[in-house]
């Protein structure tokens, strides 16, 4: 071999080194997901997917947790530095004395769905529930709350109905069909695969801006990539990297079809009926921002909405403008 071909041959071994190999100094950050595998959630995942994290040189940890409100106790005691999940957890922790922010709003929409059993087809209404046991990711969760929000514009009180903690997917289902709960707030892929079995109906259907509005009174901006407010005082070129992620993602999902995006999620995600998730995700996509800004109007709409019924948010002095910025998302590229 002589020594030109050498040359080539260290080259191209020095380029495959660096194409596979970590970037040697790449920011590490440990985000928490509230279901990761959840529709309402996919920013997270797809961000990943594509490369955009490491576009912007960090190397992001995506933790999945069942429950939004685990989450947000491991972002409270610094084990993880995010979390996506619901910003209503935001004006929460404010009545609670604690300061998070949304830095990135992924949704003007809950995405979810109050499904009732097919085996009680006397519930016309959420207040025909009054008395039952409602199935929820977690007490003190973003479902739980809509849940009780719900009920109590129905004219039932907080201690006439039980909220059940049973996770989303296959613990929610199979709770519903052990008819250890009569209905409950959960979302895709878990809302498709219970009405493709006919084991289930919608009673409310928060997947759209129209329908939020008429059942919730305005638009409610739900899944957000939040932060302790101190933390990003402290990082904001780091939080800036994850903005201009995170709001890349969005655009992609504004831009591309639902099954050009499903086709770069995991398969398992898709619980073996990539078909529905497909169905899913098209009929769903317009729940997501464009542009990771704040809706207006939003934070008024949630707050209106958990001074309907929390004992912690009642009577409280609460600044919305504290509970989330457009800092990050209106620079970023």
């Amino acid at each position: 071999m002589n020594v030109k071909h050498k040359l080539l041959l260290c080259a191209s071994l020095v380029s495959a080194l660096m194409a596979t190999a970590p970037a040697a100094h790449a920011e590490k950050i440990t985000l928490m997901v509230g279901g990761y595998e959840k529709i309402i959630y996919l920013p997270a995942k797809l961000a990943e997917r594509l490369g955009y994290f490491k576009e912007e040189g960090l190397d992001v940890e995506l933790l999945n947790e069942a429950s939004g409100v685990d989450a947000e106790n491991e972002l409270l005691i610094g084990a993880v530095q995010g979390v996506v999940g619901f910003y209503d957890h935001c004006i929460d922790m404010q009545a609670k004395g604690k300061h998070i922010q949304s830095v990135v709003q992924f949704s003007h929409a809950p995405g979810e769905v109050e499904l009732v059993s097919s085996k009680h087809p006397q519930v016309k209404s959420m207040a025909d529930l009054k008395g039952k046991t409602m199935g929820v990711t977690g007490l003190g969760s973003s479902t739980n709350f809509l849940t009780q929000f719900l009920m109590v514009k129905a004219g039932v009180n907080i201690g006439e109905f039980t909220s059940l903690p049973v996770g989303a997917g296959t613990t929610f289902i199979a709770a519903m069909q052990q008819d250890k709960i009569q209905a409950g707030m959960t979302t895709e892929p878990t809302i498709s695969r219970l009405l493709k079995t006919g084991e289930a109906r919608v009673l409310v259907d928060l997947r759209t801006l129209d329908k939020t509005r008429a059942a919730l009174g305005g638009t409610y901006p739900a899944a957000s990539l939040y932060m302790a407010n101190a933390w990003v005082e402290k990082n904001k070129p780091t939080v800036q990297k994850l903005a201009n992620a995170f709001v890349k993602t969005l655009r992609y999902i504004n831009t591309h079809s639902a099954a050009e995006i499903a086709s770069k999620m995991p398969k398992d995600f898709m619980v073996g009926d990539e078909a529905a998730y497909v169905k899913a995700l098209d009929e769903g996509k317009g729940m997501f921002t464009a542009d990771g800004v704040m809706p207006h109007g939003g934070p008024e709409t949630v707050l209106s909405v958990l001074g309907a019924f929390s004992k912690n948010v009642k009577g409280k002095t609460i600044d919305l403008s504290k509970t989330y910025t457009t800092e990050f998302v209106k620079k970023a590229k």
